[in-house]
């Protein structure tokens, strides 16, 4: 017995060893993903993003329709949820009732009734309506449907096109907006930003002046008259994209200026001078030794300044200065919700801005979690 437990305590003793030895030996990055697993909040925020971004990439495949196929015989339709039983009993496979139409006596429109007798079984894996994967392969083959029939988890707009299948094919648009406006802006801060801190004198000042002008250009009235030069025989792809290039050219002012007052603070420390007389470039030098003892506030102010560019598409949009049908993003699809006939009618139509706060709020907590997983300072138990 006394032999069995020394060599319980010796393998527990080495297992510890082995851990202790892993983590005195792993990188940087490695200690950061170590840290962010833990922070189970910010490991579901980031799943939600992940969700919704597979989902708008592939939203050919997961959208029963496309953005602009229609049911003319359920416009304005409530959502349909599928279920597995009813007055008639269980089935093992999920279903909606049919539905009847009849007209209205007095404004003669269409009004589509439930059929409580008649069901529709949704099927998986149903050929539909064709699509391109990426762009790239075409494909016909849809997640789920109906046979015979049509199913509309989000209901229906004015025109009877499906609210769920258009909402998935948004996401794409609002979230690669935000995205690549991100990561223009980013690039920008990064090198003007890093440029003026290292350097300072009269380069830091000029930068500054520059910095101040773009800064208190106030953002509506630009957008306004950017949204009005761009040429009406551009396709929605190029207005897409220079959308893009005026989020970044106009979203790089503050972390700019928070990186150079960083490298200011730091370009005299030891290691900075030791690097010099080493011979490193500066480019090394601000690369290798500067921006990574930044790195926890980079890396955060990068993350949350995705829900305001996505917040900007979608309010851009909103108001007409955006993006233009038949493209569509969270912002376009809320146009059909701000009259008051939908309001009251078909609330079904709020529903991308649902996805709009998820999408904030998924943001925000993985900033969150990104920033403590950076932070060098960070106790690892």
């Amino acid at each position: 017995m006394t032999t069995e437990i020394a060599l319980d305590s010796g393998l527990i003793e080495g297992r510890e060893d082995e851990k202790k030895l892993k983590y005195y030996t792993a990188s940087q990055w490695e200690l950061v993903l170590w840290r962010f697993r833990r922070h189970k909040v910010a490991m579901a925020g980031a799943l939600v993003l992940a969700a919704m971004l597979v989902s708008g990439i592939f939203a050919g495949f997961f959208a029963p329709y496309t953005v602009t196929q229609r049911d003319s015989d359920y416009v304005y339709g409530p959502p349909q949820l599928p279920t597995f039983w009813d007055s008639h009993g269980v089935s093992l496979q999920p279903f909606i009732h049919g539905l009847t139409t009849k007209r209205d006596p007095v404004t003669l429109r269409k009004i589509a009734t439930v059929d409580p007798d008649t069901r529709k079984y949704v099927g998986f894996f149903v050929k539909g309506e064709p699509y391109e994967i990426l762009g790239l392969v075409g494909w016909d083959v849809h997640l789920f449907g109906v046979d015979g029939g049509m199913v509309h988890l989000f209901g229906t707009d004015e025109f009877g096109r499906d609210v769920f299948s258009r909402t998935l094919y948004a996401s794409a648009t609002s979230l690669s907006i935000g995205i690549l406006g991100v990561l223009v802006a980013f690039v920008l801060a990064l090198i003007i930003g890093g440029v003026a801190g290292y350097f300072g004198g009269w380069i830091d000042y000029v930068i500054q002046r520059i910095t101040e002008v773009i800064r208190v250009v106030p953002i509506i009235p630009l957008y306004m008259g950017l949204a009005a030069a761009f040429p009406r025989e551009w396709s929605n792809t190029e207005v897409y994209f220079a959308m893009m290039l005026v989020f970044g050219l106009v979203g790089w002012p503050t972390l700019s200026r928070r990186i150079r007052s960083h490298l200011l603070s730091q370009r005299t420390e030891d290691y900075v001078l030791a690097a010099r007389l080493a011979g490193a470039t500066p480019f090394r030098i601000i690369t290798k030794h500067l921006l990574p003892s930044f790195t926890s506030y980079i890396i955060v102010d990068l993350v949350i300044s995705f829900p305001y560019m996505i917040l900007s598409e979608t309010a851009l949009s909103f108001i007409g200065l955006g993006l233009r049908p038949p493209s569509v993003s969270w912002g376009i699809l809320l146009q059909d919700a701000q009259n008051v006939r939908a309001i009251e009618q078909a609330p079904w139509l709020f529903i991308p801005a649902l996805f709009v706060v998820v999408a904030v709020l998924s943001f925000t907590v993985l900033g969150d979690g990104l920033r403590d997983a950076a932070d060098p300072y960070t106790v690892s138990d």
